[in-house]
C-alpha cells in the first residue's frame, strides 16, 4: 500500500532548503557580477573578482595564516581533548559529573570575552608572540568540539575490549593507541573536521589577538570591507565555502558518511 505523501511536509521541506540555500546562491551571484560594487541579481557575468582575490598579496598571506592557526590550534586541541574525553567516558562514574561541563565553556562564554581574556592574560600578561596566543586561543574555543564528539564515539565504545587487551599483556598505553583509538576513528576525524572550520572562519577572538604583520583571512575581509565594497569579498567567500565542500567531500570519498555514526 502506497503511503500517501503530506503536501504540507513536502512545502515546509522546500521552504527549508531554500532557506539554506538562498544566502549561498545570493554569495555566488554576486561574486561573478561583472560591476564593480555588490549586487544582486548580477549584471553580468565575470571571474575576474577571483582573480583579483588572487592577486591581492594581504590576501594570500592571511590564508596562509589561517590554515595554519586552523591546523595547528586544532591538532593541539585534539591533544589535549582525546585524553580529556578518553578519562571522561573510561571513569564516567568515578570522576564527578560537572568536569565535563568544564570543556564546554569556551562555548557558554561570549567569544569576545574569551578573545579579550586571551589577550590581557597571554598576548600581555605572560607576553608570549602573537601567533603562539592565536593558536593557544583557536584550540581553546575548538576544544569543546573535540572533546563532545570524540566523547560521543567513546560512550559507545565497549571498554571490555580493552581490558581483554590488557589482560593479554598489551601495556595499557599501547592498547589505547591500537584499540580504542581505531575504534572512535569516525569520532576523531568529526570533531577535527568541525574544529577545523569553526577555527578557519573565526572572527571575534582573533579581532583581539592580531596585530601588525599578523592577521587571520576573516579579519582581513573586513578590513577589506572598509574601504571597497567590491565584490573581491564575495569571491573570498565563496571560496571558503569551496574548501569547506573539498573537505567534507574527501572525507565522504575516504570513509564514507557511515563514520559519523560509528
Amino acid at each position: 500500500m502506497q503511503q500517501k505523501i503530506n503536501p504540507f511536509l513536502i512545502a515546509f521541506a522546500a521552504v527549508v532548503f531554500v532557506f539554506l540555500l538562498a544566502p549561498l546562491i545570493i554569495i555566488l551571484g554576486a561574486a561573478l557580477s561583472n560591476t564593480t560594487y555588490l549586487t544582486f541579481p548580477p549584471q553580468g557575468l565575470t571571474l575576474h573578482w577571483f582573480q583579483n582575490a588572487f592577486d591581492i598579496s594581504a590576501f594570500r598571506r592571511t590564508a596562509i595564516t589561517s590554515f595554519t592557526l586552523a591546523v595547528a590550534g586544532t591538532a593541539l586541541s585534539m591533544v589535549i581533548g582525546i585524553p580529556a574525553a578518553y578519562a571522561l567516558a573510561r571513569f564516567r562514574v568515578q570522576l564527578p559529573q560537572f568536569l565535563g561541563n568544564i570543556y564546554v565553556l569556551p562555548i557558554l562564554i561570549p567569544e569576545i570575552v574569551l578573545g579579550f581574556s586571551m589577550m590581557k592574560t597571554v598576548a600581555i600578561g605572560a607576553n608570549l608572540p602573537l601567533m603562539t596566543t592565536l593558536m593557544l586561543a583557536h584550540a581553546l574555543l575548538v576544544l569543546p568540539y573535540c572533546v563532545r564528539v570524540v566523547g560521543a564515539s567513546l560512550n559507545s565504545f565497549d571498554f571490555s575490549i580493552e581490558e581483554a587487551a590488557v589482560s593479554l599483556g598489551c601495556p595499557r598505553w599501547k592498547a589505547f593507541f591500537t584499540v580504542v583509538l581505531p575504534n572512535i576513528r569516525g569520532g576523531i576525524i568529526a570533531g577535527f573536521i568541525l574544529a577545523f572550520i569553526t577555527s578557519l572562519n573565526d572572527v571575534s577572538v582573533s579581532m583581539f589577538l592580531t596585530g601588525p604583520g599578523v592577521s587571520t583571512l576573516p579579519i582581513q575581509l573586513l578590513a577589506h570591507m572598509e574601504q571597497f565594497f567590491d565584490p573581491t569579498i564575495a569571491s573570498v567567500s565563496v571560496l571558503l565555502m569551496l574548501v569547506t565542500v573539498v573537505v567534507m567531500a574527501m572525507v565522504e570519498r575516504t570513509l564514507g558518511l557511515t563514520f559519523m555514526t560509528k
